[in-house]
């Protein structure tokens, strides 16, 4: 069972393949992404993180919108700086809230007795059970995979302007031209999409970067069309199509 939905800005879909599956998971994700978009969109006015922007104390801030802010920071710290959710005076944690979102919708179907599941918000992915085959795409002709990964547990970001155009905030200087695309599978969307969003901004260094990092792998494609991979990134692939 598959259902697609427009939210966030950004289609969300949610594979369900267990036979067990029911509307009612189908409408707890749903809902449970209208309530992050609602609560942490920094573009509605009546958002949390709109009022915070809007001068709002830290005293009265939620618990979740505080700890929404530590692993922000914690981000920040573990890049060198690279990801930063301030930018000139204004809070927007969207780079980090999307994989934690999909992260903690996947917990949702979990706690509900589902198994094997897809989720994915905006190009960002989580599955869990059976293998599933991801494509990554090539970022010069969009409908085109340069590699096909096959996933059972873990979540996948990849990082690019080729789809959303610049979008990615490099608070240490300006955004580094001259990769693609770069993608992360990791243990957990959360993951992968935090590093994936930071290693970008780096630049060519990135996929370095997240060759430091236990438990992730990357894959790079420069804007040469050059693809550097990390070491136990291999082991994800199957045959492209």
């Amino acid at each position: 069972m598959k259902r697609v939905w427009q939210i966030m800005g950004m289609p969300v879909t949610l594979i369900i393949d267990d036979e067990q599956a029911d509307e009612a998971a189908f409408e707890a994700v749903k809902n449970y992404f209208i309530y992050v978009d609602e609560r942490y969109s920094p573009f509605k006015p009546d958002s949390e993180v709109s009022r915070v922007n809007a001068g709002l104390p830290r005293a009265e801030w939620s618990a979740e919108l505080k700890s929404i802010w530590r692993k922000c920071q914690d981000t920040k710290y573990s890049t060198g700086g690279y990801f930063d959710v301030m930018r000139k005076g204004r809070f927007d944690p969207s780079g980090l809230v999307k994989g934690w979102a999909i992260d903690n919708a996947a917990g949702l179907l979990r706690r509900r007795g589902v198994t094997h599941f897809y989720v994915e918000a905006g190009g960002d992915i989580q599955v869990s059970g059976h293998p599933w085959r991801i494509g990554i795409r090539n970022p010069f002709d969009r409908h085109e995979n340069v590699k096909i990964v096959e996933l059972t547990d873990q979540g996948i970001a990849t990082s690019g302007t080729y789809i959303r155009g610049s979008h990615i905030y490099n608070p240490l200087g300006d955004m580094a031209a001259d990769v693609a695309s770069l993608t992360v599978i990791g243990p957990n969307i959360y993951e992968a999409d935090r590093y994936a969003t930071a290693a970008f901004a780096m630049g060519r260094r990135g996929i370095r970067f997240i060759e430091s990092l236990p438990g992730l792998e990357g894959y790079m494609i420069t804007a040469d069309r050059q693809a550097t991979m990390t070491r136990g990134f291999e082991r994800y692939v199957g045959v492209a199509a």
